[in-house]
């Protein structure tokens, strides 16, 4: 598993140590409980003979997911690795459903308002909040994770697709684009795009080929409008048809098809929107950042990871080369030029979702917008608020036995308790012990 954080008496880090070791110095009394997530022990004497090795934090933006890994220059080895789930979405469909409420209830109390314009202005960088929340989850991370490992550098993924690369190749110059690189933006782009199965049979987990959709032996061009995925078989029938020919008698897939060519990516988009934004904000730490593409990431994982031993995250073929799967956390350990090798023995990723703080909101709606329930500004009750994580152990009555999980709280002092096996509710405040208190995220080993 992940390697376990250390800070000495100072509250300084050090170099992350194996679960084992931290294991032995709790025993021994050596050392304390710093912080459960990430899980974080702290020295109760300092060691002057530690040594410490910098690490490299690299992080692989995304729409829904964010990759984090740490990662050992000199050795190549992944000491911890985070998938950061984003709510952008959930806060864009409350935005939608505050707005339309306030619609509503104008529209009930007043005859006619006169539209007015140009009354509001934003300052220069302003993201939407579905947007921002993204970049400032990952800030967030990134300090954390600074104030429990010796963090020096940062590799961030800027760009998902080299847009510009691929519309002309020879604005890097030749050796870029015909070099080790050649291919692998526009595949990457079109595997998101078409989410990664045949567009004619919809297959998956087969060798995918790019296939032009209106074929170049008629005029068709090399243009990332024009191209698709499509498996061997379905790729040799189409032959050099026109697909108005070769889908004539599936029309409903014709029209899927070319509204697909049409159509951006929109998780690429919200990425492209914040990327700088993100960007600006890790150079904010001082520390020096590496930036990298999709394609350069892709390149990567598919030819520059190697690792010491096989597992179940790779299959090392013949030549010591591992094929990794395509998951999120792996994505951020294969970004930029600065570790050609890794060594992810091991590495199982903490899942951090990001759930906020709860809502200011004191009086509850229905779904027409009137009101329906009102809550009370008291949040902590008998020293507990809803979001911390607990452990409640029930010696008498119907419910005796050791739960672990989120709690709920109620003013009476009777709370429930979200486990990994469901809701246990009538829990007394006076069997609960809080091992994580709220943070605004929820989180799980993987």
């Amino acid at each position: 598993m992940s390697k376990v954080f250390v800070l000495d008496a100072e509250k300084r880090p050090l170099y992350p140590i194996h679960s084992a070791q931290a294991r032995q110095l709790l025993t021994n009394k050596k050392a304390a409980v710093f912080r459960r997530f990430p899980f974080t022990i702290i020295l109760k004497e300092s060691r002057l003979d530690s040594i410490v090795s910098p690490l490299r934090l690299k992080i692989d933006p995304g729409a829904k997911t964010t990759g984090i890994a740490l990662v050992n220059n000199s050795t190549g080895e992944v000491v911890f690795a985070a998938e950061l789930k984003h709510r952008g979405f959930a806060i864009r469909d409350a935005l939608t459903s505050r707005r339309q409420l306030r619609r509503g209830r104008r529209a009930r109390k007043t005859r006619y308002r006169q539209p007015r314009f140009l009354n509001r202005t934003r300052p220069q960088g302003w993201l939407p909040p579905s947007l921002q929340s993204r970049v400032d989850n990952i800030k967030t991370l990134v300090e954390k994770l600074r104030r429990f490992a010796p963090i020096t550098a940062i590799s961030q993924e800027l760009v998902r697709f080299d847009m510009q690369l691929m519309q002309n190749p020879d604005i890097q110059g030749n050796e870029y684009q015909q070099g080790t690189l050649q291919g692998f933006e526009t595949r990457e782009y079109l595997l998101e795009k078409w989410n990664r199965e045949c567009a004619y049979c919809g297959v998956k987990d087969v060798p995918l080929q790019i296939e032009h959709i209106h074929p170049r032996a008629k005029g068709g061009s090399n243009s990332i409008a024009n191209l698709t995925l499509s498996c061997e078989k379905c790729n040799v029938k189409k032959g050099t048809k026109d697909i108005k020919d070769f889908l004539k008698k599936d029309p409903s897939k014709l029209e899927k098809i070319l509204k697909q060519a049409k159509r951006p990516l929109a998780d690429a988009a919200a990425v492209n929107t914040t990327r700088f934004a993100l960007l600006n904000v890790l150079k904010a730490t001082g520390l020096p950042v590496e930036t990298g593409s999709g394609g350069l990431t892709k390149f990567n994982r598919s030819e520059l990871a190697r690792s010491c031993c096989s597992n179940k995250e790779g299959l090392a073929n013949p030549e010591g080369q591992q094929r990794l799967e395509k998951t999120h956390w792996l994505d951020a350990a294969c970004v930029g030029t600065s570790t050609p090798i890794l060594n992810i023995k091991g590495v199982k990723p903490l899942l951090i979702t990001a759930s906020g703080h709860g809502t200011r909101q004191m009086c509850g709606t229905d779904k027409f917008g009137f009101p329906s329930r009102h809550r009370t500004n008291k949040q902590i009750h008998f020293g507990f608020q809803t979001g911390d994580i607990i452990k409640s152990v029930v010696t008498s009555g119907k419910k005796v036995g050791v739960y672990v999980g989120r709690v709920l709280c109620r003013a009476t002092g009777s709370f429930d308790i979200a486990t990994s096996k469901g809701r246990i509710s009538g829990i007394s405040h006076k069997y609960c012990l809080a091992t994580h208190k709220k943070d605004g995220y929820s989180y799980a080993i993987f």
